[in-house]
């Protein structure tokens, strides 16, 4: 621990689990590290149990803490989102100077973000939105950091976040995404397709499970298997982990006493909720979304399997071994679609609030660090990089070739699920968005129709320009408008 009398190089307020590791983590890379929490004892913690670490700098109160950071000040909020991190802005930037630096590093709603930074910037501050993902592992080793805010901000923070952010091939894993609230949209985002990968491997398990015959220990040495070619990823790393893990109490299989009900804390809802916002059909994240509400209405649930509501089950053969190798490759596909989705989001956001976010950018810091980490990124910075103006990703040559090969067993896989009466939401969703993109004719032509009938709302005709009404009540003539 250091002397008051030395300065730090930045300062983190907020110490639990997600603050104090990411202070040890500024302080394992050669920064001294201002520290404060509203209840002294975290703090007092911090320095007892983590204090030999690095160089920290305690405070007991906003003011001291503020006279502890070196020019211009930077110091990074750990807090709760919502009414919290406005408190804690407020008190930043009424302690701070000109030019002094806040950064909100929670998962906090862009349009929040996009707020704070004029307010700040109102009082002669600079407010940057910085999403950092890895959890609390990544947080103390190295997270993928994506901060939004002034240009100006990122030439004082750049070096500082890069010396804590995870590497792969010698590059640090954060950039600066844009101004205002670009950063933490594009954590949204991020998060958005977390839903939607974690999903989609829950429904791989599930029929594995009860479509294969598999047993947890079983289906973990498939997901070993599958973590060493195309589906290389954090995600199925840690799968891999959970459903080789025991029970130290029964005994049993630990996926068998976990209660099925996910929780989710709001990101992957502001994903599915913008895109609806924005226009860009994120089906694959919405219905990720829709699973986890499902699977925690538990009394609903309860209910219908007491109503004995009837399976209609088709009894099907399955050939294991076949049927493995069909799952993880429709595995792959829906995969290949929640990213596709994602990086449409977030080219629709950044057009419209004049972001100029780079795909490839996101591609190239979310190799590493955090949760969404796999291998095929890879190829994603390789589809932008040939063609940074690329319409979806899917339609990139290389994931185009993959999906040739994809399809059939995507197919089957669905359709078997279905015979079986196993869900599998956001594969079958995903399988029909691709259907979508490539259907010559879709049936949007008889809404329109519809839509003309009961409100007049006009049509377009394929055949000459021009906006279109037929008079349904009368005798039904076209006219145009």
């Amino acid at each position: 621990m250091t002397e008051k009398t030395e300065l730090a190089h930045i300062g983190v307020v907020g110490l639990a689990v997600m603050g104090s590791n990411l202070a040890r983590n500024f302080a394992h890379n050669g920064n001294t590290v201002a520290v404060y929490n509203r209840s002294p004892e975290k703090t007092h913690k911090l320095i007892e149990e983590h204090g030999s670490e690095g160089n920290f700098i305690p405070s007991e109160t906003v003011e001291d803490f503020v006279a502890s950071l070196a020019r211009p000040r930077k110091a990074i909020i750990m807090v709760q989102a919502g009414k919290a991190t406005d408190a804690v802005i407020d008190q930043m930037a009424a302690a701070m100077d000109e030019g002094d630096i806040i950064i909100d590093g929670g998962n906090a709603l862009y349009t929040d973000t996009i707020r704070r930074e004029k307010e700040v910037a109102a009082k002669g501050k600079h407010f940057v939105g910085a999403g950092i993902s890895g959890g609390e592992e990544g947080a103390l080793n190295g997270p993928s950091i994506m901060p939004g805010g002034p240009a100006e901000s990122w030439k004082t923070l750049g070096p500082i976040l890069e010396s804590i952010a995870a590497k792969v091939d010698g590059t640090p894993c954060v950039t600066h995404i844009g101004p205002d609230g670009a950063g933490h949209f594009v954590k949204m985002v991020h998060n958005g397709i977390e839903y939607a990968d974690m999903q989609v491997i829950g429904e791989a398990y599930q029929l594995l499970r009860y479509g294969a015959g598999l047993e947890p220990a079983e289906i973990a040495a498939v997901f070993k298997e599958w973590n060493s070619g195309d589906l290389d990823s954090y995600l199925i790393e840690i799968t891999a982990e959970v459903l080789a893990q025991t029970d130290p109490e029964t005994g049993k299989p630990l996926v068998d006493v976990i209660v099925d009900a996910a929780g989710q804390k709001g990101t992957g809802r502001w994903t599915a909720i913008n895109g609806l916002e924005l226009g860009v059909p994120v089906t694959a994240i919405a219905e990720a979304v829709f699973a986890r509400a499902l699977s925690s209405a538990t009394e609903q649930r309860a209910a219908a399997q007491e109503g004995e509501l009837p399976a209609g089950v088709i009894e099907t053969d399955v050939d294991k071994q076949a049927f493995i190798e069909d799952v993880r490759q429709a595995l792959y596909a829906s995969k290949l679609i929640a990213y596709s989705q994602g990086f449409d989001e977030i080219k629709a956001g950044s057009e419209q609030f004049g972001w100029d976010v780079d795909p490839r950018d996101l591609a190239t810091i979310w190799r590493g660090g955090c949760i969404i980490r796999a291998k095929f990124l890879d190829r994603i910075r390789e589809a932008y990089d040939t063609n940074p103006q690329l319409s979806a990703l899917i339609l990139d040559p290389y994931f185009k070739g993959e999906l040739s090969e994809l399809i059939a067993p995507w197919r089957r896989v669905v359709v078997t699920a279905t015979q079986l009466g196993l869900p599998v939401p956001v594969f079958a969703s995903s399988l029909s968005y691709y259907d979508s993109l490539r259907a010559e004719r879709l049936p949007a032509a008889l809404i329109q129709g519809q839509r003309d009938f009961f409100g007049a709302h006009t049509f377009k005709r394929v055949d000459k320009e021009g906006t279109f009404h037929i008079e349904w009540s009368a005798d039904r003539s076209l006219s145009e408008l």
